[in-house]
């Protein structure tokens, strides 16, 4: 959950720099979610640290948040649809949701959450300089994928079966286990 924090300072900050000044509306951030649930740990993270901030759901920021659990098609349209809002940023959970708002605006500011490898799915030129209207950090790296399914080959009895999930429409499940013998 720590990793949360941040982005929730950032967006946070950025309309409301100036406390002194209340914005004439609140200020709107769409959230795109291509497996999330609004109730998860995570984004309840997110209203906590908004909370501890000083805004209030619903008076200082309203969230529009479209989960498309799962389905790479509903992706893009809510992604579509977020843009045709007025919403002031997006934030975006993998790199499904990441590159259907890429695609769907090239206006709004983007910050990108539980993302691994940005430049490596084409998101951004590089992690130093990302260009355009995307930002956000990584938390993961396709190698430790890898390294994760490498260990488990590893341990235990030979004849005991391993399965690893994937989600194959998750740009960067499919980098990783397109390349297991990279650990």
């Amino acid at each position: 959950m720590k990793f949360i924090i941040p982005v929730g300072r950032a967006a946070a900050a950025w309309p409301l720099a100036s406390r002194a000044q209340q914005p004439t509306r609140p200020f709107r951030i769409g959230v795109l979610a291509f497996g999330q649930d609004p109730a998860s740990p995570l984004f309840d993270a997110f209203r906590d640290e908004m909370c501890k901030l000083g805004h209030i759901e619903g008076q200082t920021y309203v969230l529009e948040f479209r989960s498309a659990r799962g389905d790479a098609d509903r992706t893009q349209s809510f992604a579509a649809e977020l843009a045709r809002l007025p919403v002031d940023v997006i934030l975006t959970d993998g790199g499904s949701a990441s590159l259907a708002a890429k695609q769907a605006t090239a206006d709004i500011p983007i910050v990108m959450v539980v993302i691994s490898d940005a430049a490596g799915i084409g998101l951004v030129a590089s992690l130093a300089r990302p260009g355009g209207n995307l930002t956000g950090f990584s938390i993961l790296s396709p190698e430790l994928g890898s390294k994760r399914l490498a260990l488990l080959q590893g341990g235990g009895s030979r004849r005991a079966r391993r399965r690893c999930a994937f989600e194959r429409s998750e740009p960067n499940h499919r980098r990783a286990a397109a390349r297991p013998d990279q650990a």
